[in-house]
């Protein structure tokens, strides 16, 4: 009887311990939503509602002043088959981002393996390369503008050192989008930045043991080098994709606020979606064109990540 008594009892305060620690759980869990409220409130606020606020308006005639009827379909079947400029900036995008992406990764690459060498004064000259990535905005832009001026601009002055004829660049449509291209080749530092330090984290043994196999330096820059930063080539190359498809300053600049350059040829999405937006205030149709753009962005990104298995290469990875 008394031993029945006692396990009753311990029954009890095993029930009473785990009420306690239950109790615990639940204030260290609403302890940790106060502290990630914050980030849940601007989340919600200013990412999440507009995002919704922004569907919403690609089905209706939102003018940015009162009118906001819902229209289905319309804006996205106009998008296809009325607007002529849709299809040429999305042709304009495109090829900006197919020529500029690779080129700008293999530049980084190439500027970063060659300021890993251990040269006396490198430091200086990884800083000289760099300081492109810091410069940016209007004064950058305006600066490329003289140096890309067909008949006194530095780029033509030099190609005339040579006795080449330079073109006209951003008067002529089948110069403007490698003009751009070109500009932003002037900027690798940054991706540099990441490669360089990809590099100096490589274990000096895999060379030294590749080096004693008889490999030479393509050898060991395709087999040691290029593996072991491909964790890096894949971080850039999808945020290049993303920031290629945003690109717009430079068009709005450097063709008098927006006018898309000689034969439209630099009237890239966003630079269409946005005078769509705030200079024919068709606000509902600039929507549906962001919404197609976040579409084609996202199926681009999950098709890198589908590929990234075949030739991105981990630390540690077991070979199948």
């Amino acid at each position: 009887m008394q031993t029945e008594i006692h396990k009753e009892a311990g029954a009890r305060s095993k029930v009473r311990k785990s009420s306690k620690r239950m109790t615990l759980e639940q204030k260290d869990g609403l302890n940790g939503y106060l502290f990630i409220a914050p980030w849940l409130i601007g989340f919600l606020i200013l990412t999440a509602g507009p995002m919704l606020f922004s569907l919403y308006s690609s089905f209706t005639n939102y003018d940015v002043t009162s009118r906001m009827d819902f229209i289905g379909l319309k804006n996205y079947v106009r998008m296809f088959t009325q607007d002529d400029l849709f299809w040429v900036s999305l042709g304009n995008t495109l090829y900006y981002v197919a020529v500029s992406v690779p080129l700008t990764t293999i530049g980084a690459v190439l500027l970063a393996v060659l300021l890993n060498q251990g040269v006396p004064g490198m430091r200086l000259f990884r800083t000289i390369y760099y300081l492109p990535a810091v410069l940016s905005g209007v004064g950058v832009y305006l600066l490329w503008m003289q140096l890309l001026n067909p008949d006194s601009g530095l780029v033509n002055t030099v190609l005339s050192w040579f006795g080449i004829t330079g073109p006209a660049w951003l008067f002529d449509p089948n110069w403007t989008k490698p003009a751009l291209i070109f500009m932003k080749l002037w900027s690798v530092g940054g991706g540099m930045l990441l490669y360089l330090a990809s590099l100096q984290g490589v274990s000096k043994s895999l060379y030294e043991a590749a080096e004693i196999d008889g490999a030479n330096t393509f050898h060991r820059f395709r087999h040691i080098t290029l593996p072991m930063i491909t964790p890096i080539i894949f971080f850039d190359v999808v945020t290049s994709f993303i920031g290629g498809f945003q690109v717009f300053q430079e068009a709005y600049v450097m063709t008098q606020n927006g006018t898309g350059g000689p034969a439209n040829s630099l009237v890239f999405f966003n630079l269409h979606m946005f005078n769509k937006a705030f200079k024919s205030f068709d606000m509902g149709y600039a929507m549906a064109m962001s919404w197609i753009l976040f579409i084609i962005v996202l199926i681009l990104t999950v098709i890198n990540l589908k590929l990234a298995p075949r030739w991105v290469h981990y630390e540690g990875d077991v070979p199948k």
